[in-house]
């Protein structure tokens, strides 16, 4: 009994560790390899973007499908150039200019300090008025980033490289989207592959929302905190509206950012304490249209990502991924959700498991008519359904 007893142990035991092994290993290789696949999820959000623009010319202007891609890579592209061509060269003038006085209004949030510790002695122990720590460490900084020019020069490269794969990578996904998908799908056993082929369409649409709200959202954001800021005489406010748009893209943590920097430029001009808190009230103005008004029009519902639980999930890929993992983190979020109400919720925990029921997809009943055609019912017809009710009385 005793030898018996142990080979039973040693029996469950081998596939118990090979399994850790193996899951050990594949996130060893997925922690490796991780901003490979970053970048590949941005090219399909590339891809998704350029599919829904052909796709929105492709029916409302009768283009063919080919003409309709190529209309919508001009057009992307033409956006852009008019973008750059209206946007950057004042962007670029008011960042020089920033760049040049910041260490002034640095001093002057060094001087706003010094005044506050003099009034609160208890923020002495904290911070001493007269070392200037705030100055001395932003210069330190930025006297390092120029001693290593050349890691600099080569880090620039990578990211050029990077963008150029993710661009190219979107374009191939774009032009052959059903190729790939099919490819994907081809790797599940056949049984499941119908389930497989849902999610993947669920995804879709998720990302493709997200996309669309991202985009508009960005544009409603950078233009109205621009023009506000602007109103208020707040400097370099086509700066602070483009980082504002961009900022978007980081949730809750971005709004924060974008409104506290406006405002602490603010408040080391004439009337500067009014002035900072007129700018805080625009930021949560703007913030509450676009979170009350614009994005819930926009998305329309179809992303529904819990507020805690999107801060908790950008928390973790920020600290696990690192900045470009911040890019990722929303649409990330959206496709797990998708995930789990599709297969966690709907298929494991209900007890349905991963074989497509007839339930699931309705039998449609076609029938032949007089002219060739095919006569097409106007609501769908639950076979399944109707026979379960037959039989229940039967049963009981």
């Amino acid at each position: 009994m005793t030898e018996s007893a142990n080979r039973a142990v040693k029996f469950k035991f081998g596939p118990i560790l090979a399994a850790v092994v193996f899951t050990v290993i594949a996130l060893w290789l997925w922690l490796q390899v991780a901003e490979v696949f970053l970048l590949l999820f941005l090219g399909i959000l590339i891809s998704l973007y350029l599919g829904a623009l052909a796709g929105v010319l492709h029916r409302r202007l009768r283009l063919p499908e080919r003409l309709a891609f190529l209309s919508a890579i001009l057009v992307s592209g033409g956006g852009l150039v008019v973008l750059f061509y209206a946007l950057i060269p004042p962007l670029i003038a008011q960042t020089q200019e920033l760049v040049k006085v910041l260490p002034n209004y640095i001093a002057g949030w060094e001087l706003a300090l010094d005044g506050l510790a003099e009034r609160v002695p208890s923020l002495k122990a904290v911070y001493t008025p007269g070392q200037h720590k705030l100055l001395t460490a932003v210069y330190a900084q930025v006297s390092g980033q120029f001693g290593n020019v050349v890691p600099k020069v080569l880090g620039l490269v990578e990211v050029l490289v990077s963008l150029f794969s993710v661009v190219v990578m979107g374009l191939y996904l774009a032009i052959h989207p059903a190729l790939y998908r099919e490819w994907l799908i081809a790797l599940f056993p056949p049984i499941h592959r119908d389930l497989v082929r849902d999610v993947l369409s669920d995804c879709a649409s998720s990302l493709r929302a997200y996309i669309v709200g991202l985009l508009l959202t960005m544009t409603f954001l950078g233009t109205l905190t621009a023009l506000g800021l602007k109103f208020l005489h707040v400097p370099y406010y086509i700066t602070f509206g483009v980082f504002t748009g961009l900022a978007t893209i980081v949730p809750f943590f971005g709004t924060l950012l974008a409104t506290t920097l406006p405002a602490m430029f603010a408040l080391t001009g004439p009337d500067g304490g009014s002035r900072a808190l007129w700018v805080i009230g625009l930021g949560i103005v703007v913030h509450l249209i676009e979170g009350n008004l614009v994005s819930p029009y926009i998305i329309q519902r179809q992303v529904d990502l819990p507020p805690v639980l999107t801060i908790v999930f950008v928390l973790i890929v920020g600290k696990l991924l690192g900045p470009l993992g911040l890019l990722v983190a929303v649409p990330g979020l959206a496709v797990i959700m998708v995930i789990v109400k599709r297969i966690l919720l709907s298929r494991i925990y209900q007890g349905q498991g991963f074989r497509r029921t007839t339930r699931e997809r309705p039998m449609v009943l076609r029938l032949p008519a007089s002219d060739a055609g095919v006569i097409m019912p106007a609501t769908t017809t639950d076979v399944v359904g109707m026979l379960e009710r037959i039989a229940l009385p039967l049963s009981a």
